[in-house]
C-alpha cells in the first residue's frame, strides 16, 4: 500500500477550501437557475391577475398614477377589451 507521509501544507488547505466552496456554489447556482426557469408561471403578467393582459395592467397603473383621467381610462379599457375578441 502506498502512503503519502507528507503534510498537505498551507496552500493545500487553501486549495481544498476554495474547491469545496466553488463546487457547492456551482451546485446551488444550478439548482436556483433551474427552479427560476421552470417555476412560478415564468412571471408572464408580473403581478397582474392571470385573466388580464399586460396592456390592461399598464393602463391601470397609468390611471393609478394619475397620468390619465377616468373617462380616458374607461374608453381605452373598452377598446382593449373589444380588440381582445378578434383573432390575431
Amino acid at each position: 500500500m502506498m502512503y503519502w507521509g507528507g503534510d498537505m501544507g498551507g496552500w493545500g488547505y487553501v486549495l481544498m477550501v476554495l474547491s469545496f466552496v466553488l463546487f457547492w456554489g456551482t451546485i446551488i447556482t444550478a439548482i436556483v437557475l433551474f427552479a427560476r426557469s421552470t417555476g412560478a408561471g415564468s412571471r408572464r403578467y408580473e403581478g397582474g391577475t392571470p385573466g388580464r393582459g399586460i396592456a390592461e395592467d399598464l393602463l391601470a397603473e397609468r390611471f393609478a398614477r394619475g397620468e390619465i383621467d377616468e373617462s380616458e381610462y374607461t374608453a381605452r379599457l373598452a377598446a382593449l377589451r373589444r380588440g381582445r375578441g378578434r383573432p390575431r
